[in-house]
This record gives structure tokens, C-alpha cells and sequence, in this order.
């Protein structure tokens, strides 16, 4: 059955205008970009399909559109569409976090962190400095590790702050692993930067670990 003969409840467009992106599942949103199906198979089909045997979501988009323009009922086409959508999604989170408007909440700042580092091949520590007002001047990534560390060094984030006139910094790093808990070392190094930039009347504000799922908030935990 074609997806113009199922029930209109249950078509990924009429659905999507009803109730919004966030009610369809990660194989209705993939399909509404595919438009069409593999021969004999309808556009969700086809998505179920990628996605089982080149997921999940995360792992199929993070592919480069080359690659995307390899699997089954992609092509150049759809891939490129997919990338351009993925971006436009960065860009808007991005914008967010641009000189102008205040930071006012810290969630946005671990989405970003998490858009910026997951799916990282190795550790990557950055930084989000902030002035007086908490509006955003500069996103830096500063050290790359290997697969499992990356070395921190207090004094190169406080240089960076002070050639910034920042007044706050956040700060993040990706477990490639995954798993998002902090580990001793990485609260170890929170207390450190924590205590350098204070001598230089920067506050650390928060220090987020980005992994599959949710970035984990060190400040949410009492450990900033």
C-alpha cells in the first residue's frame, strides 16, 4: 500500500502538521526526506530499513554525504538534503548561543555542546566564553586527545578568557565511549580550572560531558 492510501492520521506529513516533528518516529521523519520508497516498498519501509542496517539515526547521519549517497534509496540527491537539514538544525542551535542575546538557559548551552562534540572519533575539550551578561563571544575547541583523554591545561583557557574579556566561561568535553559520567578526572580538572580562572575574576559556570545521550551537567551535580 502506497502512503497516500494509509489512514491520514497516520501519514508522516499529515502527522507531522497535526501534532508537530516531535510525534513521528526517527523512520517517519527519515522518510518525509526519501519522499519515495525502493520499488515494491514505501517511503517508511525503505527508512525502517536504513535504519536497521545502518543505524540508528544518530550513526546514519553522521555519515558523510558521500557515503549517504551510497546506501539503498538515498542517492546524491536525498543525501545532500539530509546533510542541508542537519546543518540548518546547527546553525539554528548556533544562533542561539550568537553575541546578542543572553544565555539564560544552561540546557541550551549542553545541546550545543553536545551538537559540536558527539560523534567525535576522539576527546575533545572546548570552551564557551562568555561576557558580563552571559552572551555568548566565542566557541573554542582548545585540546584533542586520543580515543579515550585529552589533556587540560588551566592556563591555556585562562590566556583565552582574559584575550577575550570574558567574564564566564562553559566548558565540555566528549567521551567517545559514549558513556557520559564524569569520571574522577574530569572532576579533578573542573576544581582546577575552576580555581585558575577565579584568579582572574572569570567564573566557571558549568562543565558539561557529552555522550549518547543527554550531556551531563557537573554544576547540576554541585561539582562547579
Amino acid at each position: 500500500m502506497h502512503i497516500r492510501d494509509w489512514p491520514v492520521g497516520e501519514r508522516p506529513r499529515e502527522k507531522l502538521l497535526r501534532h508537530g516533528a516531535g510525534a513521528l518516529s526517527d523512520a517517519e521523519l527519515l522518510a518525509i526526506f526519501l519522499g519515495s520508497g525502493l520499488r515494491g516498498r514505501d517511503a517508511v519501509a525503505t527508512a525502517r530499513e536504513l535504519l536497521g542496517a545502518h543505524g540508528p539515526l544518530r550513526a546514519l547521519l553522521e555519515r558523510p554525504p558521500g557515503q549517504l549517497s551510497q546506501l539503498p534509496g538515498l542517492g546524491p540527491a536525498r543525501a545532500c538534503l539530509l546533510a542541508a537539514a542537519l546543518e540548518l538544525g546547527n546553525r539554528h542551535l548556533a544562533a542561539a548561543l550568537e553575541r546578542g542575546a543572553a544565555l539564560t538557559d544552561a540546557s541550551s548551552a549542553g545541546r550545543y555542546f553536545a551538537q559540536r562534540l558527539r560523534g567525535q572519533p576522539q576527546e575533545v575539550f572546548a570552551a564557551l566564553f562568555l561576557d558580563t551578561r552571559h552572551r555568548a563571544l566565542a566557541f573554542e575547541e582548545l585540546f584533542r586527545g586520543t580515543v579515550d583523554s585529552a589533556e587540560v591545561h588551566p592556563r591555556e583557557v585562562v590566556r583565552r578568557a582574559l584575550a577575550l574579556n570574558a567574564a564566564a566561561v562553559i566548558v565540555g568535553h566528549n567521551h567517545p565511549s559514549g558513556c557520559a559520567e564524569p569520571s574522577a578526572a574530569d572532576r579533578a580538572v573542573t576544581v582546577r580550572l575552576k580555581q585558575a580562572l577565579a584568579l582572574v575574576e572569570v567564573r566557571l559556570l558549568d562543565h558539561f560531558v557529552v555522550g549518547d545521550g543527554a550531556p551531563v551537567s557537573l554544576a547540576a551535580r554541585g561539582w562547579v
